[in-house]
């Protein structure tokens, strides 16, 4: 995958990245990627984990999530992770639209 940018300076967490995380625990049968993608984009904005958060929400699109399905689950989420994780998330959610990443 690499996609994470960890290469060069931490390889080895690159390697558990791509050959454990989305090598292995991605692809379990216990859950669709689409499951997973509901799973991770909510662990993000609840634990206010903005930095992977672009990247999961691109994933979660990937793997069929709807934006009007995000916007819902952030709305959710605003109820038990608090407003401003939710508000941060939806920003950052316009963002990638707004630059056509989504």
């Amino acid at each position: 995958m690499a996609a994470h940018g960890m290469d060069g300076v931490a390889p080895k967490l690159a390697q558990l990245t791509d050959e454990v995380l989305f090598g292995d625990i991605w692809q379990r049968p216990g859950l669709s990627p689409r499951e997973r993608s509901l799973a991770t984009v909510s662990a993000l904005v609840a634990l206010y984990r903005l930095e992977q958060l672009p990247f999961h929400l691109q994933r979660a699109r990937d793997n069929g999530v709807t934006r009007d399905e995000l916007v819902e689950l952030i709305t959710h989420l605003a109820f038990y992770s608090g407003w401003p994780t939710a508000a941060s998330a939806i920003n950052i959610l316009k963002q990638l639209e707004e630059s056509s990443c989504l």
